[in-house]
């Protein structure tokens, strides 16, 4: 996670600032980090961070799972919060559209609408299989999960599953 090294300052009521501190004391924190927990909540911290390394070029595989255990865990409300404002346009086309399908099999398995950055990746223009060799093709066109398949990504289970 990136260091901390810029400041932020927001003008407050003196009644205003009185109510933060207590509210903050009452959660066991200081100040900033009750704020920061209020604005950016600590699944949408974590789902950014995700992303993040994504872009930086991590292994990606181990971060998709990182990402997959998130996703799964989340509750309906934390995870609207989470991905509303998903950031996925420094990624690669196959990254972008991953994390999309992910995020979009998540909410309808939650139950919610899957956020609208999502309608804004296109998908890939080349089919891309996770597994080579026709019997595993076959299997892999039949088994995926439909926000996958829409994005021409053929895998073999979506969020919530390992294999």
């Amino acid at each position: 996670m990136a260091s901390k090294s810029q400041q932020l300052q927001i003008r407050v009521t003196p009644d205003q600032k009185r109510r933060i501190k207590q509210l903050a004391s009452g959660a066991g924190q200081n100040v900033s980090s009750y704020v920061l927990s209020r604005v950016l909540p600590p699944a949408q911290g974590r789902f950014d961070e995700l992303v993040t390394l994504l872009a930086e070029g991590n292994e990606h595989r181990y971060v998709l799972a990182a990402l997959n255990d998130l996703l799964s865990e989340l509750g309906p409300a934390e995870l609207r919060e989470a991905v509303g404002h998903g950031d996925v346009g420094d990624l690669s086309p196959f990254l972008r559209n991953y994390v999309a399908a992910m995020v979009e099999q998540a909410c309808h398995l939650k139950g919610i609408l899957a956020p609208s950055w999502t309608a804004r990746v296109l998908p890939l223009e080349i089919p891309w299989f996770a597994a080579s060799g026709a019997g595993f093709r076959l299997h892999l066109l039949k088994a995926s999960p439909v926000p996958f398949k829409r994005r021409n990504l053929f895998v073999d289970a979506g969020v919530g599953f390992r294999v």
